[in-house]
């Protein structure tokens, strides 16, 4: 395969996961402050399967085309608005997530047992963003913040987490075999 066949193929990837980030967004489960979402769970897949930069990327598409308007976000939503509004520091907070979940991954090596504790440290990036942004744009103290937007998606975030790492790993064991996902480079363990 060509260095630009490779390369076409990894945008395509890319751009896939941005719609499976999409599409699971609009698993929603209706709370107080902020939804608890399967954008989470996609997040952690993307990142997962792909690793740090194509992760990343495909979160950083999903936002910029839910920033132009396309109803991508929770609940069929969209719009600059939505990163800007007291849950934007969820989306926002998706970015660093997949990365550092691609990068310990691709660091210690695609097992289960890594990619558990890389989805769990990306959900504490995810919700540590949200709480301090719905924290400002909501007006609220540190207290209800806390109680409205992190304590509740512990428990839940825990379970996609493993979900994310479980499915992930068989999903990129399965592409690699099939030769329809390469690995990164030296610096990506893959392991058996």
């Amino acid at each position: 395969m060509t260095k630009d066949q490779l390369k076409l193929r990894s945008m395509i990837v890319t751009a896939l996961f941005a719609a499976i980030i999409g599409v699971l967004a609009q698993i929603t489960v209706p709370l107080p402050l902020v939804p608890i979402t399967g954008q989470t769970l996609a997040i952690g897949l993307a990142a997962t399967i792909l690793g740090s930069r194509y992760g990343t990327l495909s979160v950083i598409l999903y936002l910029i085309i839910g920033a132009a308007g396309v109803p991508v976000f929770a609940e069929f939503s969209g719009g600059i608005s939505k990163l800007a509004g007291p849950t934007g520091g969820y989306l926002v907070g998706f970015i660093p997530a997949a990365f550092i979940t691609g990068l310990y991954i691709e660091k210690t090596g695609f097992t289960f047992k890594h990619a558990l504790v890389a989805n769990i440290i990306g959900m504490f990036v995810t919700l540590i963003f949200g709480t301090a942004w719905l924290k400002i744009a909501a007006g609220l103290g540190w207290g209800a913040a806390i109680a409205g937007g992190f304590t509740p998606f512990l428990a839940v975030g825990v379970i996609k987490a493993a979900l994310a790492a479980w499915a992930g790993i068989i999903v990129r064991r399965r592409l690699v075999s099939a030769r329809l996902l390469f690995t990164s480079g030296p610096a990506v363990k893959e392991s058996a």
